[in-house]
This record gives structure tokens, C-alpha cells and sequence, in this order.
């Protein structure tokens, strides 16, 4: 019979920490409260369970590396056209585009709230348990290009496999050349029915011409991305805009 002092090494040795952390005061309310065995373990497991789901989520907090202050709750819905919050919601409460690997495209000029969108998707798609990435256009294809150079670019996407959502910031300010716009497209060809993209970008399709430098393959970008997509479009007054009238109004007041 196993000997109940030798239970925290057992249990550190399992890595069960929550187990450890609780187990002595759940077995004396256990016993006051007079609880079956199976009762007593699975209150156990349980809090076991929500432990390492919070610790779970946590960490996909810190690797998705979003901007702050970009949740859905602080978005506001009434200054844009185009959308609208139950149509967020929908996207987030019935994952099957998550499921089968389809792309969210946010279009809309600069300072309207695509980033904010994107992020406060990705903050609730956290929640969930999605992993996700978040990165500037820019700043991918620059990983994207070194890692070409380095000859360990199939590595490179295929570790970014691990997340299933994707998220691009700004895709309209690649660079037109054909290195950048070349790892670029690579990404786009890698993930296509096999992980989720959430794209922004202030420049519609028809101006993607200036992004790829081959006709080709801005067809051919374009074709995957919106071959299971939700494409939306956000119209309004861009919040940076009416953020600086409101401080000068305030300075004038003054």
C-alpha cells in the first residue's frame, strides 16, 4: 500500500502542481463533508484542469504578442460602416472557418479599425484555446527573407504551422520587389487550406498590383486567399483623425 507521506513527491514527480497545492485541505472538507471517494478525486481533477487552462491561455497570450488595448469590447461599432458587432461574434462563437482552415480579409483606409478588429478576434479566438500569431506584414517578410537566406525557409513555415490563426498586419506596405513580394507569396501558397489568415490591408484588390511585382502571382495570391474567405470591408471616419480633432477642440478650449 502506497504510504500517503511519500504523496508530494508522487505528485511533483507527476507534475500535477494544483493537485499538490490542494490536496491536503480538499481531504479534510472531503471527510467533514463526508464525499465519496470518486467526488473527492474529481474535484481534483477539475481544478487541475482549470489551472492548466488558465496557464494554457496565458501563454498563448504572451507567444500571440498582439498590441494592448485592442479587444472587441473596446471597439467601437457605431463609427464604421460595413460591419457589425453580431457579425464579429458569429465569426467567433462558430469557429468552422477556424476549423477549416478559411481566411478573414479586412480592407479599409488607413485609421478606420482594421488592426483593432483583427486583434480583438484574435484576443477572443485566444479565449477559446486558438492559438494565434500576430505580425506586421512587414515584419514577416523580413523573417520570411532572412530565413530564405539562411536556407531554412520551409522550416520557418513550417513552424509557424502551431498556430492556427495567422494574423498580417497591413499587407499594403510590402515593398514592391521580388524578394519580398516572392516570401510572401510563399506564406500565402503554405498556409492555404491548412491554416487561417487574418489579413488587413488599406489597398483593395485591384490595387494588389502594387504589392506583387508579377501579375501572376498577385492572381494566384489572391485566388487562394479568397478561395475560402470572409472578405469585409470597413468603412468610416479614421479614429487617429477624429482622436486628434477631439485633443485639439480640448487645447482650444483651454
Amino acid at each position: 500500500m502506497a504510504n500517503v507521506a511519500s504523496l508530494p513527491v508522487l505528485l511533483k514527480e507527476l507534475k500535477l502542481s494544483n493537485f499538490a497545492k490542494h490536496w491536503e485541505v480538499l481531504a479534510q472538507k472531503a471527510i467533514d463533508e463526508q464525499w465519496l471517494p470518486q467526488t473527492y478525486l474529481a474535484e481534483l481533477c477539475e481544478q487541475e484542469a482549470g489551472e492548466r487552462h488558465q496557464k494554457r491561455l496565458q501563454r498563448y497570450l504572451r507567444e500571440a504578442q498582439m498590441p494592448p488595448a485592442k479587444q472587441l469590447s473596446q471597439f467601437d461599432f457605431t463609427s464604421t460602416l460595413g460591419i457589425n458587432k453580431n457579425q464579429i461574434t458569429a465569426l467567433i462563437q462558430q469557429r468552422q472557418w477556424v476549423n477549416q482552415a478559411e481566411n478573414i480579409l479586412l480592407f479599409g483606409a488607413s485609421g478606420v479599425g482594421k488592426t483593432h478588429l483583427a486583434c480583438g478576434i484574435g484576443y477572443a479566438l485566444i479565449e477559446q484555446g486558438v492559438r494565434i500569431k500576430f505580425t506586421t506584414a512587414t515584419g514577416i517578410v523580413q523573417s520570411l527573407q532572412q530565413a530564405k537566406a539562411d536556407l531554412t525557409l520551409a522550416e520557418l513555415l513550417t513552424r509557424m504551422d502551431k498556430y492556427t490563426v495567422l494574423i498580417v498586419d497591413d499587407i499594403g506596405y510590402v515593398k514592391k520587389s521580388s524578394q519580398e513580394t516572392q516570401v510572401l507569396f510563399e506564406l500565402i501558397a503554405h498556409r492555404y487550406e491548412t491554416g487561417s489568415l487574418i489579413i488587413t490591408s488599406n489597398q483593395p484588390f485591384s490595387a494588389w498590383d502594387q504589392i506583387f511585382d508579377d501579375n501572376m502571382m498577385t492572381v494566384a495570391a489572391i485566388d487562394r486567399l479568397v478561395h475560402h474567405a470572409t472578405i469585409l470591408e470597413i468603412k468610416g471616419e479614421s479614429f487617429r483623425k477624429k482622436m486628434s480633432m477631439k485633443r485639439r477642440e480640448k487645447q482650444t478650449k483651454r
